[in-house]
């Protein structure tokens, strides 16, 4: 799978073991890898499981009712003959995002860095807030969201980081963040609104962090899966949930049940269950309906665009990646999965060590506009996540992006009036 960010290459596939055989043995079972295996409602994962000799690695109980584990083609087959299984889904490797263009490092404590306002936080109309209330007096929001990501940093002085999972296995159950993106996407929808550092679209909000992918840069379905079951299981404390990754695949119109996307399902019913998730659109400067999740109708879908003044009109310098100012980024995904656009190029934002790092990608776009949810979530604590995505597309300046090869509109996130 893609990653939101650039510069990183697909994992075609996973490691596929075949078993040899013996001289007079019966064909043996071959393509041994994890897989998915999503039961029909009303089942019991864990009898499931038992009851076919499966040794599960991952139960899933809220946003579907399912296992991973390892098994072989033959397996996998006598698998889903079972009537409790609707279907068996293969495990594919994720890599998460890495930076784009020159990231760059603050030298020095963020507490050393009399704050600013970034100027995404500024061209998506968050001064004007109400709700947000940017003023420098720390006042912080009663709202949450989850990052689906590579863990944040909980002893970040600029964010107001909760309780969370670690989905990676293998690991000491941290949620730390040993990469920096999390961190990163965390600081841009909700860095604290303080005398220091950055802040966010919704500063202060509660960042609930969900490690789903490692300190290689790399996860898997299971792993993401783990995630959003986590999250819709505390869909009464939740109300945002942010997926900076992507990768290729489709909506089937079905919520995965066709294609057999375990992914889509959970998502469908994790906001069924009133989460409202934001994804980045992708990195490959192509139409983004080819990549997932961007491409599910559930998801609020984010590109990037190029911001270097805070105003509009487009009268800035070009970006450290070359984008003009209020046009497509040059790395983004475009189409029409896309429901809205907000600032990715060459954003500052938290990162690990306490520090401030600037980074691009839809992964800094996709952010902005989970923090928008959030301040919606907070003025209208009842707000569907449909109702969420009504307020957002609702409120879109109706700017038209430069350089935006497919003469659609999405529109520039607004939140002046939230």
């Amino acid at each position: 799978m893609l990653s939101a960010c650039r510069s990183v290459l697909v994992v075609a596939g996973v490691a596929l073991t075949t078993l040899g055989v013996g001289a007079g043995s019966a064909l043996a079972d071959v393509n041994v890898q994890e897989r998915i295996v999503v039961l029909k409602d009303g089942t019991s994962p864990d009898k499931v499981a038992k009851d076919l000799g499966v040794a599960p690695k991952f139960l899933y109980r809220y946003a579907l009712r399912g296992f991973a584990a390892d098994m072989g083609d033959t397996r996998a087959g006598q698998v889903e003959a079972d009537g409790r299984v609707l279907f068996v889904g293969e495990e594919k490797v994720r890599p998460t995002a890495l930076p784009v263009g020159p990231g760059q490092r603050s030298e020095t404590d963020l507490r050393d860095i009399p704050q600013v306002i970034p100027f995404g936080i500024e061209r998506v109309g968050a001064l004007a807030s109400r709700t947000a209330r940017i003023d420098g007096r720390q006042d912080p929001l009663d709202v949450d969201i989850a990052v689906i990501d590579s863990g944040v940093e909980s002893s970040n002085s600029d964010l107001r980081v909760v309780s969370g999972v670690d989905c990676v296995p293998g690991g000491d159950a941290s949620t730390e963040d040993l990469w920096g993106h999390g961190t990163h996407v965390a600081g841009i929808a909700a860095a604290r609104d303080n005398a220091y550092g950055v802040v966010g679209v919704a500063p202060g909000a509660r960042i609930w962090p969900i490690r789903a992918l490692g300190s290689d840069g790399y996860g898997n379905d299971s792993w993401v899966l783990c995630g959003v079951d986590w999250v819709t299981k505390n869909a009464g404390q939740i109300d945002v949930a942010n997926m900076s990754l992507g990768g290729f695949g489709a909506d089937d119109g079905n919520c995965g049940r066709t294609d057999q996307d375990a992914l889509h399902l959970a998502i469908c019913n994790s906001v069924a269950a009133g989460i409202t998730y934001t994804v980045a659109a992708g990195n490959d400067a192509e139409d983004g309906h080819v990549h997932v999740p961007a491409a599910y109708r559930e998801v609020l879908t984010v590109s990037s665009m190029g911001e270097t003044d805070g105003l509009r009109g487009g009268h800035g310098p070009a970006s450290c990646e070359g984008s003009r100012d209020d046009g497509l980024s040059v790395f983004s995904n475009f189409g029409p999965a896309v429901d809205v656009a907000a600032p990715g190029d060459c954003i500052v934002s938290t990162y690990t060590g306490n520090q401030l790092w600037r980074l691009s990608g839809t992964s800094m776009a996709a952010p902005h506009v989970a923090g928008a949810a959030a301040l919606w979530r907070a003025g209208h604590p009842n707000a569907t996540p449909a109702q969420v995505r009504a307020a957002i597309l609702g409120a879109r300046e109706p700017w038209s992006l430069y350089d935006d090869p497919d003469g659609l509109d999405e529109g520039v996130l607004d939140v002046s009036t939230f």
